[in-house]
């Protein structure tokens, strides 16, 4: 797996895969990325190649926390610009549960939410646009985007950058074959992982929309009884 890290990045230069990463990062809130290529998959791939020396570990964190509350700063500016306009947008109207418990947990914990937000990756591309058509005030966020920001990528950064020193000791210790199929097996468990927890939350929208919609039918209902004689 490694091999093929590096194998993506041999010939590039250091600077251009600083850049790429910080790109994905910066796009996930700004640009909405996140909706199809989370950010953190940029960032854990950036601490497996700073665990083979391709890249500066302490270079790498600071350029992606920068990325990551640059990023969140603009989709704030977005969302404060152009508000519940937002909503309309089909890769947002898609999520319209998600979106509205993403409003909700702004109601209720604030600029709290910024910080629990930078943790999910659909939150992580929703809550700052949210938070700016919200109106929360921007140094508020800004306090909160940079303590999430920062505890997000130290976390998966450094999570990639200790894989990939496990993976060579593994490597060393059994084989490079055997340290081949254990990391094999561990991208198979993640991706079922991630499948089942999408399919759980597209049943879970799914329940949610047929109870709105049995809602709308009872209350429909109960007007045409209350308009009969």
């Amino acid at each position: 797996m490694l091999e093929t890290f590096n194998s993506l990045t041999d010939g590039l230069p250091p600077g251009l895969v600083y850049g790429l990463i910080a790109a994905l990062v910066f796009a996930e809130a700004a640009l909405f990325v996140g909706f199809v290529f989370p950010g953190e998959t940029a960032v854990v791939v950036g601490g497996v190649l700073a665990s083979q020396g391709t890249l500066s570990l302490p270079l790498l964190l600071v350029i992606a926390v920068i990325a990551a509350v640059a990023g969140d700063s603009v989709g704030y500016e977005i969302g404060k610009k152009y508000g519940p306009r937002l909503l309309d947008i089909r890769a947002v109207s898609k999520h319209r549960a998600k979106v509205e418990a993403a409003q909700d947990l702004i109601r209720r914990r604030g600029a709290v939410a910024v910080f629990i937000g930078r943790f999910t990756a659909l939150l992580r591309a929703l809550m700052p646009a949210l938070a700016g058509s919200s109106r929360l005030p921007y140094p508020k966020f800004l306090l909160f985007n940079f303590l999430g920001g920062l505890t997000w990528v130290v976390t998966f950064t450094l999570g990639g950058y200790f894989a990939g020193e496990a993976f060579d000791r593994a490597a060393q210790w059994a084989g490079r074959g055997l340290a081949i199929g254990i990391a094999v097996i561990a991208v198979v468990a993640i991706v079922v992982w991630s499948v089942r927890r999408h399919r759980r939350d597209a049943q879970e929208e799914a329940g949610e929309a047929g109870e709105a919609g049995e809602a709308d039918g009872a209350g429909a209902e109960s007007r045409v009884e209350q308009t009969l004689p």
